[in-house]
């Protein structure tokens, strides 16, 4: 779910790699072609990356989703997705990329950026084991030259450096409800509203936050006391719960951690 979606312009096949597989890659200012890799991109944003870049230029969700991304529906899963929008330049630049220092919110950069060089063949899961089925693969472009460095890397040691391993743990649920999505037979459709509930839940925090808490959702669902307070004060967990709504609403799995109240 988090590969860069740019073409691979490598002639080579890439190569499937492991956690331990190694590969040598570097990136910085003296490489020559620092910033390219983010020209002419189209970078699928993570729920987790929402929380942290809006975060970081101190607006809302909802600010952050109409200045800096575009809507898309995501090709089998038929799911709402945002990308990070571009600027009209003649690069197709990132908005936060300057020639000169890079990227003006490295620390909160998205997930894809952080993968970058390499991809991600699969986020599913095997249906009798319950475990992770992906792996990875160097993406390589005619324009980087951070492959003739000399830095060696595992997969493992990339990710750890780069912070990917947290944003993946978060991202969990959300990555799973799109893949459950894509295994059920193309004949089953999501309602307009289930999508719009998708959406808010995955994407605008601070307008599900007010869902949650000031509508009659708590009214309506028997949830654990304990997690809504969590979810209260944290939006990872408000995310969490989230994800877990949608499951058990969309695919009526964990139904049991949200009863519906009996009235009366």
């Amino acid at each position: 779910m988090t590969d860069k979606s740019k073409e691979i312009q490598s002639e080579i096949p890439p190569e499937q790699l492991g956690f331990d597989s190694r590969f040598k890659f570097s990136c910085h200012k003296g490489v020559k072609c620092f910033t390219d890799c983010c020209r002419g991109i189209d970078i699928m944003l993570t729920p987790y990356d929402i929380l942290t870049m809006r975060k970081r230029l101190e607006l809302s969700s909802e600010e952050f989703l109409a200045i800096y991304t575009e809507p898309k529906m995501l090709e089998k899963a038929e799911l709402p997705v945002v990308t990070l929008k571009l600027l009209d330049d003649e690069r197709k630049s990132c908005p936060f990329v300057r020639d000169e220092e890079g990227c003006i919110i490295y620390d909160d950069r998205p997930t894809t950026c952080r993968y970058y060089p390499l991809g991600v063949g699969s986020l599913s899961y095997t249906s009798e084991l319950g475990e992770k089925d992906e792996f990875f693969f160097t993406v390589k472009e005619k324009h980087c030259f951070g492959f003739q460095e000399d830095k060696e890397w595992t997969v493992a040691e990339w990710r750890q450096d780069q912070g990917i391993d947290l944003r993946d743990e978060v991202n969990e649920g959300w990555a799973d409800l799109i893949v459950r999505k894509k295994t059920i037979p193309s004949t089953i459709k999501l309602t307009e509203k289930s999508r719009e509930m998708f959406f808010l839940a995955c994407y605008n925090i601070d307008k599900f936050r007010r869902f949650v808490f000031e509508s009659s959702f708590l009214d309506r669902y028997d949830i654990d006391e304990n997690r809504v307070e969590k979810a209260r004060n944290d939006d990872v967990e408000l995310l969490q719960l989230g994800f877990d709504w949608l499951k058990a609403t969309l695919f009526h799995e964990g139904e049991e951690n949200f009863k519906v109240r009996q009235s009366g």
